[in-house]
């Protein structure tokens, strides 16, 4: 029996961010990206999630290797993780190698790991599959998309991409290699579509350079530019911005100084010298004469500009005059944490720039018109949308109808919906079980749950009451102490009618089993309290 080619993802489909997908040939698998997403409002303490990789854990004597197309958060934020539990080569373009040493350096894992550089044009084999990345325009260098070589046919993976003509590193996208895939014969596109809803072409990076220029040329205070601490095009703009007018940079983020330390030691950042200040020094300058890179562009409240905003942070405060600049797409989720730090840093007196208002960003993805013209490079039999919310990937899917492409060839699917392929067609199978995996603080992956989530959203909306209840035979001994937080003030009474309710039970089951008897007192405290004040806090009861 001849072998099928199963393509899973396990991330980026059905949602925006922590993009992870999974190929599968016979004995061998290799990976494509492994990323971050960022918590919604209703994850409360979550600092980000992961994917939910346990289908590799299962196989992990088939793993032959990561591919990572480029070093923003959603693509490459999950590697410590990942490596931990999953230790194979890496393989990856020198810029995001670079990001993804940092990243195993903080976690200390660089010394066990297999770090490979690749260059967009070469071409290597990993098993059964043929591996040739093809550079493509993006908000951040050295990115990459894949043609895959399977047994089965050949796979386009375009990862995130724009057509930009003049991008910022001066590196356009890789036109011909596009167009020498389509000349094989391409079985699958998996294609980019985060702007499947945006008419148009998504605009130049050279853009964000003139709106750069005229900030900083109007700018009388302080220039502050937050954005994520991977956006080294950014910071290339930022930089070159501060030295034409004459202003000194300061970095400020750990991840963002580390980022920058390591892209100007590889070449990938120019900057002079003289340019680059520490925060402190730029405290007994002329305010006009000061430029910060920061982070903090999604809301963050641990951030640079998080901490500022709330007047947490001791290495930078907003003052009047500043003019900070929120230079990035806020993720979906992040909506409401980014406009309270705007609202605030405008009470501080700052001028804040954002998306809505000025021109301080354009988008990194391929609007409506570049995806057709992928489409039509790459002239796929079938298409599998990648990288988006549902409603996204559908709009994907009726814009390649719309340019001819079969309606049974274009395959909507979601994270842990496995497609198999032989040469001849595809078939999506059942869905398999999976979910998210929460990270919150240095605990260990996995070990936040949704019931974790669930008591946490129980405990803010309705607070908790702990009842200290001393029990001999079927009476309460003595005084009962009682702790409540996060409801209103108690009246007495309800204190009084608590100790009833305790009695009650106490009565009526006496002290046999401890554990049995401190369910049924929670259970009946939870309904007093219920009818008493409209809430169902957490309750607990400590038996003495």
């Amino acid at each position: 029996m001849t072998e099928k080619l199963r393509i899973l993802p396990l991330g980026g489909l059905g949602e925006i961010g922590k993009n992870m997908t999974v190929f599968e040939y016979g004995d061998e698998i290799i990976i494509i990206d492994c990323g971050i997403m960022f918590p919604e409002n209703d994850m409360l303490g979550i600092d980000y999630i992961i994917p939910d990789y346990s289908y590799l854990m299962e196989r992990k004597d088939k793993i032959r290797a990561i591919l990572y197309t480029h070093g923003h958060e959603d693509h490459v934020g999950a590697v410590k993780h990942l490596m931990q539990d999953i230790n194979v080569p890496i393989y990856a373009t020198p810029l995001t190698a670079g990001l993804l040493r940092v990243k195993l350096r903080n976690a200390q894992l660089l010394h066990q790991v297999e770090l490979n550089e690749i260059q967009a044009g070469d071409v290597f084999e990993i098993g059964s599959f043929k591996i040739e990345p093809f550079h493509v325009a993006h908000s951040i260098p050295d990115c990459v998309g894949f043609g895959i070589t399977t047994p089965v046919g050949l796979i386009v993976y375009t990862g995130d991409y724009k057509f930009d003509h003049t991008p910022v590193d001066g590196w356009p996208p890789d036109f011909a290699k596009l167009a020498e895939f389509s000349n094989r014969g391409v079985l699958c596109l998996m294609a980019d579509s985060t702007n499947a809803e945006k008419e148009g072409w998504t605009p130049s990076e050279t853009v964000i350079t003139e709106a750069m220029d005229e900030v900083f040329a109007q700018a009388e205070g302080r220039v502050i530019v937050a954005t994520f601490a991977s956006l080294i095009s950014r910071v290339q703009q930022v930089a070159n911005a501060a030295y034409k007018h004459g202003r000194k940079l300061a970095v400020v983020g750990r991840s963002m100084r580390d980022n920058v330390k390591m892209a100007r030691e590889m070449g990938y950042l120019d900057v002079p010298d003289d340019l680059i200040v520490e925060i402190e020094a730029t405290h007994r300058m002329p305010p006009s004469k000061v430029a910060v890179m920061a982070t903090g562009s999604q809301g963050e409240p641990t951030s640079v500009i998080g901490r500022m905003a709330f007047g947490r942070s001791r290495l930078l405060s907003a003052l009047p005059g500043d003019t900070i600049v929120i230079s990035a797409h806020t993720i979906p989720g992040n909506d409401e944490t980014v406009d309270r730090i705007i609202n605030r840093l405008f009470q501080q007196g700052a001028n804040v720039l954002y998306e809505n208002v000025a021109r301080v960003h354009v988008s990194g993805h391929a609007s409506r018109e570049e995806m057709k013209l992928m489409i039509n490079m790459v002239r796929p039999k079938y298409l599998i949308p990648i990288h988006g919310a549902l409603r996204q990937l559908t709009q994907h899917a009726k814009l390649a109808y719309s340019i001819g492409m079969p309606e049974d060839n274009v395959l909507v699917i979601e994270n842990g919906t496995p497609v198999e392929f032989d040469k001849q067609s595809a078939e999506v199978l059942k869905r398999l079980p999976g979910g998210y995996i929460y990270i919150d603080g240095p605990g260990d992956a996995g070990d936040v749950t949704r019931r974790v989530l669930r008591d946490r959203e129980r405990l803010g909306d309705n607070g908790f009451f702990v009842a200290g209840v001393k029990v001999n035979g079927v009476t309460v001994v003595g005084a009962i102490d009682f702790i409540s937080k996060g409801l209103l003030s108690l009246e007495d009474e309800v204190f009084d009618g608590a100790r009833e309710a305790i009695e009650k039970v106490v009565r009526h089951h006496g002290r046999k089993d401890d554990s049995k008897l401190t369910h049924l007192l929670e259970e009946s405290l939870t309904r007093y309290l219920h009818g008493e004040t409209g809430k169902r806090p957490m309750v607990y009861v400590i038996l003495k």
